[in-house]
């Protein structure tokens, strides 16, 4: 689950108390312009992502949108 925030540290700080559980990565991906730090409960991975870029898509989507769920990604055997 992809969830745009605005700010990083503080959305850690409280999905860290949401899941019970700390970031196990953070990682910044020059190419999309975005920070990302991941979170696991048991088989679901929450991954936030904060825009490093004002005309961003995370930016631009939190813009129109406001924060919250940007994307779902499910994983399957075959597609």
């Amino acid at each position: 689950i992809g969830v745009a925030v605005r700010d990083l540290a503080q959305s850690e700080i409280l999905f860290e108390k949401l899941l019970g559980t700390a970031s196990y990565k953070r990682e910044t991906v020059a190419s999309e312009g975005v920070t990302t730090s991941f979170f696991q409960a048991g088989d679901t991975k929450v991954e936030l992502l904060e825009s490093t870029d004002r005309q961003g898509v995370i930016a631009r989507f939190i813009e129109k949108k406001g924060e919250g769920i940007h994307h779902i990604a499910f994983e399957v055997a075959d597609i």
